[in-house]
Order: C-alpha cells, then structure tokens, then sequence
C-alpha cells in the first residue's frame, strides 16, 4: 500500500462556494423545502455535463442555479461552509480559499455586503472547528456587466486583510474576455488582493495569456489550455503563475474525452506551478483528494512529485509564512516516512 494521500498536507486553492456543498446536504435541503430536483441532481448525479457548446454549459449554469437556491437561510450558509471545511480536513487540506460571488445570495440575504459578512463570519467559525486555515476569494462573473465587477472589487478590497485575500473572474470564458476587466482587477490589485481569474478551460491559451496580460494575474484558475502553447508555459514557468488545475472538472464539462488528456503531466514537467483542485464537487462528485489519486495513478506521479504538487500549492496560497512553514514541513515529513508498499 503506498504513502496514504490524505495524510500529505495540501493547500486547496480552487473551491467555488456552492459548488462544495456536500451532495446529501442538496437533496436534505430540497426535501425539507419540498423542491424537486432534477434527475440529474438526484438519481443520476453526478450529472453528464459536457459543457463544451452553448447548449451544455446552459445545463450546467442551470443546475448550479437549482443548486444554489436550497441556501435560503444563514444557518443553510453556516452548514455548507463547515461541511466543507471538514471534508478539506478529513483529505489532508491545511488551507482553503474559497472562492464567493456574493450576488447571488445577495437579495435573500440583504445586500452584496450584508452577504459578503455572512460569509467571512460562517468561514471564521468553520476555519476554528475544522483547525484548517480558511480565506475567501471574491469572484466576479464575466457573463455580467464589467461595471458589476467593479463594485464586487470594491467590496472586495473594504475587507483585504478582513478574511478576502483575492478577486477572481468566473463562468463562461466564450462570453466575456479577460481584458473587459481589466479594470475591475486594478481596483482590486491596489489593494493588495491576488488576481485569480479562470482562463484556459472553455477557450485556448490566448484565453490565459489575457489573464496574464491584462489582469495581471498571479494565479489562473484552470489554465490547462496553456499545454497547447510551449512558449506560454515557459513564461508561466518563468514568472511562476500557478495553474489552478481541476482534472474532474475539465472531464465532466467536456474540456477533455477523459482523464489521462488533462495536461497535468506536460504542464509539471515544463515547470508550471500547479495547484490541483476540485472546482464543484457538488456538480462533478469528487473532491481534492481524487485529483491527488488521478496524479499517482492516470498520471504516474511518484510520491516525491505527489509532494511537489502539494508544495506548489502551499507556495502559491496566500496562507501566512508560519502556516505556509509548517504544511511544508509536514509535506517533507510525510516524504520521509517509510514507503509502506516497499516494506
């Protein structure tokens, strides 16, 4: 039996906020509010995607937003982000950023800043019962007004340094370019916060390269598209922007015909910062820990290269130096025990 993954400390630096509800608190949720699920939030969940045309990705919208609408109390909010942040635990996770939009819960809930405090109070708690470290990245969507984006920014930055360590740029790429937000990220990166738009997923590495050159990214959520472009993954290399990698996700929208296309491989071995993540398990039906499990087996990661990818993801978070120091000591820890398979 090999080194047991879930004891390798990890950073988890890809995690959408309704995407992590654990998939029996959806249908316990929707009985005690008498709504019914579709098919494919119920019996055959996880539900086959393929998001790939306009079409797919409607479907997939649609669901999240069926998924979504079972959160209509703040103890529905507390409960999902303590679940969560358990099940980060219980997979070796000692930091998670999470990544919110506010504005859809924001008329339930009065308000995008009424909002955005429920959730910074609900990480809080969450983050002291599971003893893991616990940030919020605040997430504009591109299919809206890059005028929104703004004012998510600006909220954003009145709590930097209050729990919200990054703004991000989510959903369909096809239906909004990187660089209409260009000033959205300015707000935002004055203020100290990490651009972490996703790039590279629907769209190629022209998607990625505006990440980076516009919003001046200093993570990219996905960019796996990148493996297309060796000149891209040298300048990625070069200035070490992580790739927040999502090998179930990019097989259950379509990205890829099946795990072993992901370029995870291609993208380490050209010296890509990776940090791998679980996007919606919710929607996909896997968390962290199978992506580690897809690296040692699909993509033939040795442990010593298992806790590479864990150390890139602990070096790319946004975790303080001392919680950053001790799950790298923990990782090199975990390395240096004995191999269980060799005994």
């Amino acid at each position: 039996m090999p080194r047991p993954l879930a004891a390798l400390p990890k950073a988890h630096l890809h995690l959408h906020f309704t995407g992590s509800m654990r998939h029996s608190t959806l249908i316990e949720l929707a009985r005690e509010q008498g709504l019914h699920l579709p098919d494919a939030l119920e019996q055959d969940w996880p539900p086959q995607l393929h998001a790939t045309d306009e079409r797919g990705w409607f479907r997939f919208q649609r669901l999240y937003d069926i998924a979504r609408s079972v959160l209509r109390r703040e103890e529905d909010i507390y409960r999902l982000v303590r679940e969560a942040a358990l099940d980060e635990a219980a997979e070796g996770s000692g930091w998670l950023e999470i990544q919110v939009d506010p504005s859809g819960f924001a008329p339930r809930f009065g308000g995008l800043t009424a909002t955005l405090e429920l959730m910074l109070d609900a990480v809080a708690k969450a983050a002291a019962e599971a003893k893991i470290g616990i940030a919020t990245v605040v997430a504009a969507n591109r299919t809206r007004h890059p005028l929104d984006a703004r004012t998510l920014a600006r909220l954003a930055t009145q709590y930097a340094g209050e729990g919200v360590v990054g703004f991000g740029l989510s959903n369909d790429e096809r239906r909004g370019r990187a660089r209409e937000f260009d000033h959205a990220f300015r707000i935002a990166k004055r203020a100290g916060l990490l651009a972490v738009p996703h790039g590279g997923e629907l769209l190629g590495p022209e998607s990625v390269e505006e990440c980076v050159h516009d919003l001046g990214a200093d993570r990219v959520g996905h960019g796996v598209r990148a493996a297309e472009s060796p000149r891209l993954m040298e300048r990625l290399a070069d200035r070490q922007i992580c790739c927040e990698v999502c090998p179930t996700s990019n097989v259950g929208l379509g990205v890829v015909e099946d795990a072993s296309a992901v370029p995870l491989r291609r993208l380490f071995d050209a010296g890509v910062p990776i940090a791998l993540g679980a996007d919606d398990p919710l929607l996909f039906g896997a968390r962290l820990l199978p992506q580690y499990e897809l690296a040692r087996a699909v993509y033939g990661f040795s442990d010593a290269e298992l806790a590479e990818l864990a150390r890139q993801s602990i070096r790319a978070s946004t975790a303080p130096e001392q919680v950053r120091k001790e799950l790298l000591r923990g990782v090199d820890d975990w390395l240096a025990a004995p191999d269980p398979s060799a005994e």
